[in-house]
């Protein structure tokens, strides 16, 4: 067997002996480099200490679950794709896997060659220009890496999807970001657009980064959506 894509250096998070050993096997026989974890605390120090293109990450782990460790390196800033692979199949148990931070899912039983293209194409997702580790807008600054945001002198403290929605906003600073570009782009999943999880997060977000400075920076663009900006220009 040859590799059809780029090597890849991929982390198994699987419990099960039998079915980790087969994955690392297959992977590494067309052409990808992959380490092993065997249970959620594990698995997490590894993704969370090493430099991969994609984690393969079972739901059902000893220690800590799946969904856990996904939770947490979401929270520490980490972006590495993953893969869920779950013998929970259920449209609701996709769901959750998604919305906890999974890029993709594939219930078992599965196909290999499937399983491969899937990862292959969450790698290519994942290749592209380095991104900026720090967004400023007016007196607002974001650090990315460390987690810090500051609005003047003042440091600002946001619970984690705050953060990802201000990320989002700044990155795309001078834009209008829609409700739909928010449901995908920061609670990773195609919810109902009506749904007023956005209209919360935002005025939480508004009541911590504008209260109390004479200029505003988040704006209700009607009808389209939302914007950060310096100023009402």
């Amino acid at each position: 067997m040859t590799a059809t894509a780029p090597q890849m250096r991929l982390l198994i998070i699987e419990d099960d002996r039998e079915s980790a050993d087969y994955l690392v096997k297959a992977f590494r026989e067309v052409g990808h480099v992959a380490d092993l974890a065997s249970d959620g605390e594990e698995g997490l120090s590894m993704a969370d200490g090493g430099d991969y293109d994609v984690l393969v990450v079972d739901r059902m782990l000893p220690k800590r679950d799946g969904l856990s460790v996904i939770g947490a390196l979401r929270e520490k800033g980490n972006r590495t794709p993953v893969l869920i692979l779950s013998a929970l199949g259920q449209v609701d148990d996709r769901i959750k896997g998604l919305r906890a931070g999974g890029d993709d899912y594939l219930p078992k039983p599965y196909s290999f060659a499937e399983l491969q293209a899937r990862v292959e194409v969450l790698s290519r997702r994942n290749v592209g220009p380095a991104e900026e580790t720090t967004y400023r807008v007016g007196d607002l600054e974001l650090d990315r890496l460390s987690h810090r945001v500051a609005r003047g002198k003042d440091e600002l403290t946001l619970q984690p999807r705050e953060f990802r929605l201000l990320e989002y906003l700044m990155k795309h600073a001078g834009q209008v970001v829609t409700r739909t570009m928010l449901l995908e782009n920061v609670w990773d999943y195609h919810f109902d657009p009506q749904t007023n999880v956005i209209d919360v997060h935002i005025s939480r977000l508004r009541s911590k980064i504008d209260k109390g400075f004479e200029r505003p920076l988040l704006h209700t663009i009607r009808g389209a959506g939302y914007m950060i900006r310096d100023g009402l220009r």
